[in-house]
């Protein structure tokens, strides 16, 4: 299966990105989420082993504590990351295996740091101005700014970004985003097929 990845610093709008891929009939890997399906799954064992049993609070992940505690520790995120990213790479893979299709949609906020980028024939980054994404997280997500530029501090930028990705794409105005994705969809089922643009 050809495969796409989509990444983004927080607050870009990948997710939007991605659901108008979708909306296009493209099978679309959130790895948001499948982390934290394997984190309170499979994984739950070792992320009990090294940051204490405590982190699950009435059965589920405490994401609030775990995040305060891995953004304020480099050490922590590394070693959380070492437990998280190999297992999503491996389910992202098997996933893209049983799905139909002209290609599959990775969306993932670490696609390089985390090794995945070798997992998918092309990359995509979803850009935005800084100012823009820390309203759009404050707003979504009732995080302070100083949480949010924590976060965002933790991610590869926007240049750097740009520089690794195949493809970008800056979303300002949703309305815009529309004919960009049609445009990269026709080049992404061409070159999944093999035809010349």
């Amino acid at each position: 299966m050809w495969k796409v990845g989509i990444t983004g610093g927080i607050g870009s709008g990948k997710s939007t990105v991605c659901r108008l891929f979708a909306a296009r009939g493209i099978a679309v890997y959130d790895s948001d989420h499948e982390a934290r399906r394997l984190m309170e799954g499979a994984l739950r064992p070792a992320i009990e082993a090294r940051f204490g049993e405590a982190i699950y609070a009435d059965g589920r992940l405490d994401r609030r504590r775990l995040a305060a505690e891995v953004f304020s520790s480099p050490q922590a995120l590394a070693d959380l990351d070492g437990l998280v990213h190999p297992a999503v790479r491996l389910d992202f893979e098997t996933w893209a295996e049983r799905q139909q299709g002209p290609y599959v949609v990775l969306e993932s906020a670490l696609l390089f740091e985390s090794g995945c980028a070798a997992s998918v024939d092309r990359t995509l980054a979803v850009l935005a101005p800084e100012t823009l994404r820390v309203q759009r997280v404050r707003r979504r997500d009732g995080a302070t700014e100083e949480e949010v530029r924590r976060r965002m501090a933790a991610q590869l930028t926007d240049d750097e970004l740009a520089a690794r990705s195949d493809y970008t794409m800056v979303n300002i105005n949703e309305e815009e985003l529309e004919p960009a994705v049609d445009r990269l969809d026709r080049i992404f089922r061409r070159d999944a097929s093999g035809r010349r643009l």
